[in-house]
């Protein structure tokens, strides 16, 4: 189905602020057609103006969670033009994680975009749940980069989750820490490996 003029008319207007922006890309779309994509440091309402703009660059078509409510009236149908996937958060039967794998399972093709922090606010730590999504969907996490001080960002490469959060999760802020050595929300995410390998060490 064709999407409705309202979203197309977003969507334009969105990458004609990305084109203004003047962002540079480093980094390549991943070859697996399916994925996790991590959106980080979240801090600032730009983000959503450089990966929306990034991944029509890279030819990726992304996607993202939404709570199920934004899914219902006249919002349904631009929700899902602009790559909702509807979650149930409320649902006795099943877990978000859960609603989110079998969403996976059902695709021959989704990027799924997630920030991981949560929130543009200051954080403590990273969320685990775009970790549990990709390895019950047994796909790769692919960690994408933002700094909107320098007006650069990109991807890099992938990821495979190995079921050891805490080793996985150490590459990841490795990847983060490589490319913005000096940003502060890093040490939010290095926080959350000190605390996943310890609950890991019991």
């Amino acid at each position: 189905m064709k999407p409705s003029l309202s979203s197309r008319l977003v969507k334009a207007l969105v990458l004609a602020l990305y084109r203004w922006k003047g962002w540079r890309i480093e980094g390549r779309a991943p070859e697996a057609k399916r994925c996790v994509i991590l959106g980080a440091p979240h801090t600032s309402n730009w983000d959503f103006v450089f990966f929306l703009g990034a991944t029509h660059e890279l030819g990726i078509a992304p996607s993202f969670m939404g709570k199920h409510t934004l899914f219902r009236g006249l919002l349904r149908r631009f929700m899902y033009d602009m790559g909702g996937i509807s979650v149930d958060r409320s649902a006795k039967d099943r877990n978000y994680v859960d609603q989110v794998v079998a969403e996976f399972a059902r695709r021959e093709e989704l990027a799924l975009v997630i920030a991981p922090e949560g929130t543009r606010s200051a954080v403590k730590g990273w969320r685990s749940g775009f970790y549990h999504i990709a390895l019950g969907a047994g796909v790769p996490i692919v960690p994408a980069w933002v700094d909107n001080a320098t007006m650069r960002g990109g991807l890099g490469e992938p990821i495979m989750p190995s079921g050891d959060y805490a080793a996985d999760l150490a590459r990841i802020a490795a990847f983060y820490r490589a490319k913005m050595p000096d940003h502060p929300r890093i040490a939010a995410l290095e926080a959350s490996v000190a605390t996943a390998r310890e609950k890991q060490n019991g």
